[in-house]
């Protein structure tokens, strides 16, 4: 099958075996694929994996129980062992021993076929399309911030970034009805948020110890110094990137205004899949382009461009 395949910083296209799903999971044939910060990072070299890339996905289940057949699926990322202290614990993100799709320790959807455990596979609603399916995973990611903390309508929220997932985030925040603000560096971006906050390109325009929670998206210094300068004293900052390099901040600025610093992971798909399902987030103005899988490469640069957002693989 064809795949794209990452290794030594390097990307191609190649053949590659198609996987037989071993006990307990399902093989997948993938319809649609997004192209994720993570992604970029990875061939950046934020983490050493080899092989083929990929968590965002619809895909058609092949081979596996009767009742997901055919069906279309997307699917939780982290495969766990079910049996260590955090899976005992339902702490199942943080399994001791799990390996994550395209991430750590296992072949992930730029492929036609992958496999994953059946556990984590989630139907995808007739009514939401492939190319809307896809943002099911970067969706429950910015859904986790409120798992994490509350957000109340009395709050000033501040968030950091324009991107792909400052997007979602500022999409999920909003409907809680904070006092938000986006603060990102390009126009077109900024348009798509102006209806769900305050939107803005200046960060000097944002005003010291001002907001009660900041989220970092940028996954650059110069963010997570503007989302910490932001924050008043026993503010909450959420931090939802990757960084491929080393980030120095003052530890003792954070101990003397007793600052909340919250790292934030994966999260719900369930919930996810209801607002897609019921129109309430509207990820169609996200999507900038579409590539078959042959096309991998050229996908991946249209990708990596600062004023592009979502890039779609068509696999099927």
């Amino acid at each position: 099958m064809k795949a794209i395949w990452l290794e030594d910083g390097g990307l191609k296209v190649r053949d590659v075996p198609a996987p037989d799903p071993p006990a307990g999971e399902a093989r997948v044939k993938v319809r649609r694929a997004g192209i994720c910060n993570t992604d970029l990072e990875l061939v950046r070299g934020y983490y050493p994996f080899t092989g083929v890339l990929g968590h965002e996905f619809v895909g058609v289940v092949e081979t596996g129980p009767d009742e997901l057949m055919g069906r279309r699926v997307v699917g939780e990322i982290n495969a766990v062992c079910g049996s260590c202290r955090a899976c005992r614990e339902d702490r199942k993100t943080h399994c001791e021993h799990r390996t994550v799709l395209g991430i750590v320790g296992r072949h992930g959807a730029f492929a036609e076929y992958f496999t994953l455990p059946i556990d984590n596979l989630h139907v995808v609603p007739e009514n939401v399309s492939d190319d809307h399916g896809t943002f099911t995973e970067p969706l429950a990611a910015a859904l986790e911030i409120q798992q994490q903390i509350d957000v109340s309508a009395t709050d000033r929220v501040l968030v950091v970034g324009d991107g792909k997932l400052g997007q979602l985030i500022a999409r999920t925040l909003a409907l809680t009805g904070c006092d938000l603000t986006v603060l990102g560096r390009h126009a077109e971006k900024l348009e798509l948020l102006a209806s769900h906050g305050t939107a803005i390109d200046d960060p000097d325009s944002v005003g010291p110890a001002t907001f009660d929670i900041a989220v970092e998206c940028t996954g650059n210094a110069d963010g997570f110094a503007t989302a910490r300068r932001a924050l008043r004293p026993r503010g909450t900052l959420v931090l939802k990137s990757t960084y491929a390099g080393d980030l120095t901040f003052d530890a003792s600025a954070l101990v003397v205004d007793e600052i909340t610093l919250v790292g934030s992971r994966c999260g719900p798909f369930a919930p996810a899949l209801e607002l897609l399902a019921n129109g309430t987030i509207d990820v169609a103005p996200l999507i900038h382009a579409r590539y078959p899988l042959e096309d991998g490469l050229n996908a991946f640069e249209h990708a990596a461009k600062p004023s592009v957002l979502k890039v779609l693989l068509e696999v099927e």
